[in-house]
């Protein structure tokens, strides 16, 4: 019997110990290292239902924006499926990459109807790889206008500075006229 007092003690203590302050002073009060970490058990697997949901909730709540590099709301959506996954949730990998497609900003709709359209199946990373590609596709074809933009706007400049500046006239008041 004097044992189990003393492993139960040793357990107690050892659980109590890795707690912060707060709590340690809200579970000391507990007698068994039994009942402590039942208590905290039930009090923390309610928690873990609650992250689910969360978790789901950010899940079904993101949404692809304009105003940000495409690649890193993917990898915000990868790390959203991670964490559905290590909650327990699986979802298979067509369903995804279907999610992914979905959520891609109205920008690309051109390219998402495309995805839907194509007939082979696509893994998630074959996904990833092609959002890349064209991600520095429409970048670098967003720079080159800039560029042919900027060109105009000083050919434009360049032709019309001559035009624009005013011509020096010398005046020279006529004499006599002052009283």
């Amino acid at each position: 019997m004097d044992a189990w007092v003393h492993g139960d003690f040793l357990c107690r203590n050892y659980i109590l110990n890795g707690l912060s302050d707060t709590l340690y002073n809200v579970y000391s009060s507990v007698k068994t290292a039994r009942a402590l970490w039942e208590s905290l058990e039930k009090k923390y697997k309610t928690e873990d239902a609650g992250l689910k949901k969360f978790i789901v909730g950010k899940f079904l709540e993101f949404k692809m924006v304009d105003s940000k590099i495409v690649m890193n709301q993917v990898q915000e959506f990868q790390m959203i499926l991670h964490d559905l996954h290590a909650e327990g949730m699986t979802l298979n990998e067509s369903f995804q990459v279907a999610a992914m497609i979905e959520k891609l900003q109205p920008l690309w709709k051109d390219f998402k109807n495309y995805l839907k359209h194509k007939r082979k199946e696509m893994g998630l990373e074959d996904l990833i790889v092609r959002l890349r590609i064209e991600e520095d596709n429409r970048l670098s074809e967003m720079k080159s206008e800039r560029l042919q933009i900027e060109a105009k706007a000083n050919l434009m400049e360049q032709n019309g500075n001559t035009s624009n500046k005013r011509k020096r006239v010398d005046y020279k008041p006529k004499r006599g006229r002052l009283k």
